[in-house]
């Protein structure tokens, strides 16, 4: 394959994950007991941030999530949204390459840790954002901190798993992929 028809590869991919973090974010939502919905749309910015690595991933990941924002309502939340989002992509890429290079027994506790690192950002990065920027009290922020933790550790979970699976079937194995 020409480094042309690579690259063409590789923007198609990560336009398709784009695509898909906004649908799994908007369309498979899930009631959670603490407070709104947990998507599937942090699952897929993990997937995509292992199979796309940091630059890919990290665009795939904030313009999906922010036009799931816009879409939805929630327009006040896309500057944070593609920050936070582009964050949980470029983290959780980096530190599963840092530790697949190592060793690839590794694997697996390189993408637990990318995706917890990653999901903790979004936590504290939405937290910051209500309570610096959208006018709510620090106190008054921290109410979104429990149902974003669920949503984080809901897509850390899937996103782990999905990763596995994939792996495993060697569906990608004429794409090279950063951290899989």
């Amino acid at each position: 394959m020409t480094t042309e028809n690579r690259k063409l590869l590789k923007l198609s991919v990560a336009a398709m994950f784009t695509a898909l973090i906004c649908v799994a974010t908007m369309v498979i939502q899930i009631p959670s007991p603490l407070q709104g919905y947990v998507n599937f749309g942090d699952c897929f910015i993990l997937v995509g941030a292992w199979i796309l690595g940091p630059a890919y991933g990290t665009a795939a990941a904030a313009i999906g999530s922010a036009m799931a924002d816009l879409f939805t309502g929630y327009a006040h939340y896309i500057p944070c949204t593609l920050v936070v989002k582009g964050l949980i992509a470029l983290s959780a890429a980096v530190i599963a390459r840092m530790f697949i290079e190592k060793s690839e027994k590794l694997r697996t506790a390189g993408h637990i840790i990318g995706a917890a690192t990653g999901e903790l950002i979004m936590v504290g990065g939405y937290y910051l954002y209500a309570a610096l920027l959208l006018g709510k009290s620090f106190e008054g922020a921290w109410a979104s901190v429990p149902g974003n933790l669920l949503q984080g550790a809901f897509g850390m979970v899937c996103g782990v798993v999905i990763i596995g699976v994939i792996a495993k079937t060697r569906v990608l194995k004429r794409f090279e992929c950063y951290a899989v």
